[in-house]
């Protein structure tokens, strides 16, 4: 059964955040509040974890996993950005963005687009995910949490743990989340190109 973590939307309990960091360092698999929507998250290196996204959200090898980041130093570390797409990129940051980039040799293979060789990358505007973010150190391997044949993503806590009981090993609960994912932006070319319309403002991009 998955561990329930009621956590304050303003002022998140240190402990209750370093004893979920403590299970996302031993392979936990946990479905987490964002600033779009919720998410499932893993550490960086969790080959099971990742193996575990894959089966619970029906993803094929195409896929483009984020790499969700507490700030821009730290998403410096993980993709290659050129001077114009660094400035397009800090000026949407944090926010409801993902952003598909080159990805430097810091990005484990698996995790890459077998042809492009490119990772998705944000800085989420969220009090909890930040705060779990600076308690780990590193980024959360991370997806969408939005079901095979759903249209839109769940939003309650309570109803993540109802029906994800079994197959999540935590669910962070801070409140409602959107149901919006996030705007996607594929740079991998240099130029913006708008994959995915969602909560972030898409014509700063267009």
């Amino acid at each position: 059964m998955a561990k329930y973590f009621d956590v304050h939307p303003e002022n998140p309990q240190a402990r209750t955040i370093s004893s979920i960091a403590d299970s996302i360092r031993g392979g936990a698999l946990v479905a987490y509040p964002t600033d779009s929507c919720y998410a499932l998250g893993c550490q960086l290196g969790n080959r099971d974890g990742l193996n575990r996204i894959r089966t619970i959200r029906n993803l094929d090898d195409r896929h483009h996993f984020t790499l969700v980041c507490q700030n821009f130093a730290q998403l410096g570390q993980f993709v290659n950005l050129d001077n114009n797409v660094f400035r397009a990129v800090k000026a949407a940051t944090p926010g409801s963005y993902t952003f598909i980039l080159p990805a430097t040799k810091e990005v484990p293979r698996q995790l890459l687009h077998p042809k492009k060789k490119t990772v998705g990358v944000r800085i989420p505007d969220h009090v909890v995910t930040q705060a779990l973010l600076a308690e780990l150190g590193e980024p959360l391997l991370s997806s969408t949490l939005l079901l095979p044949d759903e249209a839109e993503p769940m939003t309650q806590g309570w109803e993540i743990k109802d029906r994800l009981d079994h197959v999540v090993d935590s669910v962070i609960d801070s409140g409602e989340c959107g149901t919006e994912p996030t705007t996607v932006i594929d740079f991998s070319s240099g130029e913006a190109e708008i994959v995915r319309r969602g909560a972030g403002d898409p014509s700063r991009f267009e």
